[in-house]
């Protein structure tokens, strides 16, 4: 019998030119619709059981990074579940022990450097930027009828904040220094100076500057809040870093700071930062990652009255600093593959466990 295949939240449509391409030992059926999360605490049960009717015939689950959550309590209700295609070197939607209990393997896919600047970094510059200049804002004005509207924010020779100082944090810092002289400080629970150091050094940058300054900065968690103007997260989600940045942090923010967070939702309290942002306590947000996503229609952050009556700034893209055309036609292209592979009883290139 043809293995049956799921493909789950191809929104840009980028996987079905590669599926296509299986012959007839292969049924593919491809969902565009994101139920709610199965793990989410207001998940309705019947959401819940509908998840487990759609996925169940299926020998075989493609997922996209993050979009469709197999908790270890979904994963045990499929029994004819036997691969899972994923992207990437982590995805921690996937209860990786509960797949691994089954013997179901996981695939992980790698994304072949396309030039010096990977594509979440290249968001990441946009989305600082774009909220700083006010894109999004003065675009609506004038396609409105306005006219300068609204004034913009520089970031040269200011100061750059980064909750978490890795490859990503790292990357970005090194562009946001050369390219607008903005002084780099960092902290994480961990960071310690000698780690910033070395991070310099990674990027190719000089541990001190002709001034003497630390080229990039550890500082406390107060100073860091209360002294950035663009405070920009880059951590991993993990249950001890879920809800690091509270109200208490964003509260010590300038008024004229900017807070700009690609890496996820659930590492600030939503309600917390929600809150601030209402009140136009800060000058404004930039957001790609959300709590829950997609975004609910009734979403606070979908309203169009930001940056008025006395709110924040807020620019919203919808999770897409990974979603570079190269890069996922790529990781459908390595699916398939693996597929291939694994179905023809060869051993898988790359798995998560």
């Amino acid at each position: 019998m043809a293995i049956k295949v799921a493909i789950l939240d191809d929104y840009q449509g980028f996987a079905r030119p590669h599926f296509s391409k299986l012959d007839s030992n292969y049924t593919v059926t491809a969902f565009d619709d994101t139920l709610l999360p199965y793990n989410h605490p207001d998940t309705p049960q019947a959401v819940k059981y509908e998840i487990v009717k759609r996925l169940e015939p299926f020998q075989v689950i493609s997922t996209m990074r993050e979009r469709t959550p197999l908790p270890a309590e979904l994963i045990n209700q499929l029994p004819n579940l036997q691969l899972i295609l994923s992207c990437g070197h982590r995805n921690k939607a996937i209860d990786m022990e509960a797949a691994q209990r089954r013997g179901i393997p996981v695939t992980a896919t790698t994304d072949d450097k396309l030039g010096p600047v990977d594509s979440t970094t290249e968001h990441i510059i946009t989305m600082i930027l774009g909220v700083t200049r006010n894109v999004a804002q003065n675009d609506a004005a004038v396609k409105a009828g306005g006219w300068q509207t609204t004034f913009v924010t520089g970031v040269s020779g200011k100061t750059l904040g980064l909750v978490g100082l890795g490859r990503l944090g790292g990357s970005v810092a090194r562009i946001m220094s050369l390219a607008f002289g903005m002084k780099i400080i960092a902290w994480s629970t961990n960071l310690t100076q000698e780690a910033a150091d070395a991070q310099a050094k990674e990027q190719g940058l000089p541990v001190e500057q002709s001034d003497g300054e630390k080229t990039f900065k550890a500082v406390s968690r107060e100073e860091l809040f209360s002294t950035a103007d663009v405070v920009s997260v880059h951590l991993v989600l993990s249950d001890r870093s879920r809800g690091l940045i509270t109200e208490a942090d964003l509260s010590k923010m300038k008024p004229s700071s900017f807070f700009v967070n690609t890496s996820r939702g659930p590492l600030v309290v939503e309600k917390d930062l929600l809150d601030i942002l209402k009140a136009g306590k800060i000058r404004g947000a930039a957001l790609d990652v959300f709590d829950l996503e997609p975004l609910p229609k009734d979403s606070e952050w979908r309203n169009s009255d930001w940056g008025t009556n006395g709110k924040s700034q807020v620019l919203v893209t919808p999770h897409v600093a990974y979603v570079e055309e190269r890069s996922i036609n790529g990781f459908y292209e390595q699916q398939v593959d693996d597929l291939l592979r694994w179905s023809a009883g060869k051993e898988l290139k790359k798995t998560m466990y």
